[in-house]
């Protein structure tokens, strides 16, 4: 720094000033923090969201907005209520028959895990919770086809309970795998989308098919 020694200031430059940051316009929705807000706001927006996210599963299209803000509690919802519906069933077993609780739940988040890594490892776009997010999801459909072939049980278990059950459990099964293929197709390379469907397809004719052999104890 020796070369500085010779620089010299002129007394007609200011030396002195105030140093500023610019900052842009600020609206009090920039200071709104979900840590701010009352608990109930914070529950009813939640519920509000995934509410959106199941009438999206109703009316399937092409789009991106079960992806944008994905969550796990409605398939969680869906899941718990899917086994519990399923349990206790008189099957092939000498207990109480139909698939446990445990069964159901490792069976169903298995499976979407499994299909998500598939889609993965084949080029997929998506994350892996906006995956499983879509897939559980979708499971609403079934979820409504054992609600409803449970009703049916109830007025008896004869040839036209059957047939009323195949077509609830074969349209709602239609419904799962269209609804599920219809979010997950753009994040898929065109090439490879059909390896990407056949898990899927898979994956919810398993759990249509412990809808339809369900019978109650």
């Amino acid at each position: 720094f020796a070369g500085l020694a010779d620089v010299s200031i002129s007394e007609d430059i200011p030396v002195e000033g105030e140093i500023t940051v610019p900052v842009g316009s600020h609206s009090p929705d920039e200071d709104f923090s979900t840590l701010d807000e009352p608990v109930r706001d914070t529950i009813m927006r939640d519920l509000k969201a995934v509410g959106k996210k199941f009438v999206h599963v109703m009316y399937p299209k092409k789009s991106s907005a079960l992806l944008r803000d994905w969550d796990l509690w409605g398939p969680l919802v869906l899941c718990v209520s899917l086994a519990l519906m399923l349990q206790g069933g008189s099957a092939d077993s000498k207990d109480d028959g139909g698939p446990q609780f445990a069964e159901v739940f490792v069976i169903i988040w298995f499976g979407a895990v499994v299909i998500t890594l598939n889609s993965k490892l084949l080029g997929g776009t998506i994350s892996f919770f906006q995956s499983l997010c879509v897939l559980g999801y979708c499971v609403m459909p079934l979820t409504v086809a054992m609600l409803v072939c449970r009703l049916v049980l109830l007025a008896g278990s004869g040839t036209v309970s059957f047939i009323i059950r195949l077509i609830v459990v074969i349209a709602m099964f239609a419904w799962s795998t269209l609804a599920s293929t219809a979010f997950l197709a753009d994040s898929q390379p065109p090439n490879r989308k059909a390896l990407v469907v056949y898990p899927i397809f898979l994956f919810y004719f398993v759990i249509s098919w412990m809808i339809l052999t369900f019978t109650p104890q």
